[in-house]
């Protein structure tokens, strides 16, 4: 087995931030590629072209950077959670997006950082501090402002919402997964090799996949590429890096900013002006989240005088 993961050093800690910043970038404009993208491909098909894509990109890298393969428990770990998050997951929330419109499905997917903030201060220790208790809560108002403040053409039903609740729970036992894996695999292994294994999972889907491919036009084509470099390639490495230097609840907390940033990108990538509900929810999720990576100050040790010297 891989020996454990040396300690980060203050400075690959202040990194965790932006690489945190750019992984809700990331996986916030999936939610607005997804949308186009269904309209051509199935979820399968889809899923199981975005994972080529990203385990061809990551292979470059983990060879960039002569990565070893993980071992034992650790490799059982990676290939639980890339069968979960990136094949179980994606595939649902492929299907999911096309019984629901943005603002739900961001709603729903985003329950995951609740489960996972809950069961990461149980089971790992983490605690619930007071930054990350009410950021959490301000947040998730954010999103649910989002959601029930969306304009009247949305799509929800009660199949769209059954997924999008299976979705969030996939979610949170991906991430609740990997952070157990990278106590003794680096990030770039784990999203490398979990990438591979959420592609395996998903090969039942390479004949419905060849017939769509074939037929789909460069647009579809190019948003799923980018689905698999920029959102699961890249994203997933800033994710996993970010991860193993904080917390899993504040981790997942940062994510419930993803609805926010999707509703500006619909905005100016597909000129979907949002609501003053959508504002107020996204400056409430962003609000939030700053709040969540607080970090407590330490309590102040009350000092004590030294009693007087004393005669033998």
């Amino acid at each position: 087995m891989l020996g454990p993961v040396t300690t980060p050093s203050t400075a690959s800690r202040s990194l965790a931030g932006p690489a945190a910043a750019a992984t809700v970038l990331l996986w916030a404009s999936a939610f607005v590629v997804i949308r186009s993208v269904g309209e051509t491909l199935s979820p399968g098909p889809m899923a199981l072209v975005r994972l080529l894509v990203g385990t061809i990109a990551l292979t470059a890298v983990a060879a960039a950077y002569r990565r070893p393969l993980p071992r034992g428990r650790g490799l059982a770990l990676v290939v639980a959670y890339g069968v979960v998050w990136f094949a179980g997951y994606t595939v649902l929330l492929n299907w999911a997006e096309r019984h629901l419109d943005a603002g739900t499905a961001a709603l729903l997917v985003n329950v995951a950082p609740i489960l996972v903030a809950v069961v990461a201060g149980v089971a790992f220790g983490d605690g619930f501090p007071r930054p990350l208790v009410v950021g959490l809560a301000v947040a998730f108002l954010g999103v649910v402002v989002i959601a029930v403040g969306g304009d009247d053409g949305g799509v929800a039903d009660s199949l769209g919402i059954a997924l999008g609740l299976l979705t969030a729970v996939l979610y949170a036992g991906g991430v609740l997964l990997q952070k157990v894996a990278l106590r003794t695999v680096d990030p770039i292994s784990a999203t490398w090799v979990g990438c591979a294994a959420g592609l395996l999972a998903t090969l039942p889907a390479v004949p419905q996949a060849i017939g769509e491919v074939a037929g789909a036009g460069a647009g579809p084509l190019l948003g799923v590429v980018f689905l698999g470099v920029g959102p699961t390639a890249l994203g997933f490495l800033f994710w996993g890096y970010a991860l193993a230097r904080t917390d899993a609840g504040r981790m997942a907390a940062t994510t419930l900013a993803v609805p926010a940033v999707a509703v500006l990108l619909s905005w100016v990538v597909l000129g979907e002006v949002p609501t003053a509900w959508g504002l107020l929810g996204g400056a409430l999720a962003l609000g939030g989240v700053a709040i969540s990576r607080v970090r407590p100050r330490p309590a102040a040790v009350a000092s004590v005088p030294e009693a007087p010297a004393r005669c033998p």
